[in-house]
């Protein structure tokens, strides 16, 4: 009788780890852009197939309206924190100024995996995101070619702290450099900031100064690919009279790569993050043995090969059946 009570209660204890509801907060660097609604739908695709498997998961959406704002994430971070969710996926929008608070997090008990750009943390149980360094490189790679090995080029950079743009600026500068020596860099110190708005101003400044030596351009996100494409329509430059490799799929991106506004479109797969980020910190909660860095993946999107259905993929993610 006793070893049947006991029986009886190991079943109980089963049912109710098996029942288990997790709260998980998704902390994106921002919520305009078209990326970030991307990673969104990957986190509720992911809920939604756990669920099918018995897992109950809620994703909790919040972050930073505007990509600069750390204060705010951070202040996002720290109340998620106070309210004990389950689990915490992150994508730090300073790679130093979250560490903080995500330390924090893992010592309230609370695990956090870091998706899209990298924190100098060993605290977090996994990092799920690109090869940002290899997304610069094709980026450089695809301009060098364009351009015949000869010419002179432009870099926008993004924003300070970031890692993952930082680290696209520096594989393209690499590659550049030793790989096409023919071609001279005339700037690679001015930032587009966090909307398109300020990249827009950013680059109107840099086409008024250099509108009439540059030959290819790089945006190493979809804000300053934007911006930047904006500002070449303006200044006539625009239809491939300067050459502009992108970073990140977006409305107005995949709309200019299908007209030749926009000449190569180097794409992550942030449908994938969002859903291998809830996945990940799901699986540390339940036991689970999770890597430490998680590659998503990126490729060369061209006019040529964009219709292909593994490139299709990437440029239209199904967020209509996940955002409602």
């Amino acid at each position: 009788m006793k070893r049947f009570a006991a029986f009886l209660g190991a079943c109980a204890l089963i049912a109710v780890a098996s029942a288990q509801t997790y709260d998980i907060a998704v902390v994106p660097k921002g919520t305009t852009h078209e990326y970030w609604k991307s990673i969104h739908a990957g986190a509720l695709a992911a809920a939604a197939e756990l669920k099918s498997e018995g897992v109950t998961v809620n994703v909790i959406w919040k972050g930073p309206l505007r990509e600069d704002d750390r204060e705010q994430q951070v202040q996002v971070v720290e109340n998620f924190t106070s309210r004990r969710v389950s689990g915490l996926v992150l994508a730090p929008l300073d790679a130093r100024a979250l560490v903080a608070p995500t330390e924090a997090a893992v010592r309230a008990g609370i695990p956090v995996v870091i998706i899209d750009s990298a924190l100098n943390s060993p605290a977090p149980v996994s990092t799920v995101s690109t090869d940002n360094y290899l997304g610069g490189v094709l980026g450089a790679r695809r301009l060098g070619e364009l351009l015949g090995g000869k010419g002179k080029v432009i870099l926008l950079r993004v924003m300070g702290g970031s890692t993952s743009t930082e680290q696209r600026e520096a594989g393209f500068l690499d590659t550049m450099t030793k790989a096409f020596p023919g071609i001279e860099i005339l700037s690679s110190d001015q930032h587009a900031g966090a909307t398109r708005d300020t990249a827009y101003r950013t680059s109107q400044n840099l086409l008024n100064r250099f509108g009439r030596e540059v030959t290819g351009i790089f945006a190493p996100n979809e804000s300053s690919a934007t911006g930047m494409l904006l500002a070449l329509k303006d200044a006539g430059l625009a239809e491939g009279k300067v050459k502009l490799v992108g970073f990140d799929s977006g409305t107005q991106t995949v709309a200019a790569l299908k007209s030749g506004d926009l000449q190569g479109l180097v794409v992550q797969n942030p449908f994938r993050m969002g859903y291998l980020g809830v996945k990940t910190v799901v699986a540390s909660l339940r036991g689970a043995k999770v890597e430490k860095v998680i590659d998503t993946g990126c490729g060369l999107v061209t006019q040529e090969n964009m219709a292909q259905p593994a490139m299709a993929e990437l440029l239209h993610p199904p967020l209509e059946k996940y955002l409602k």
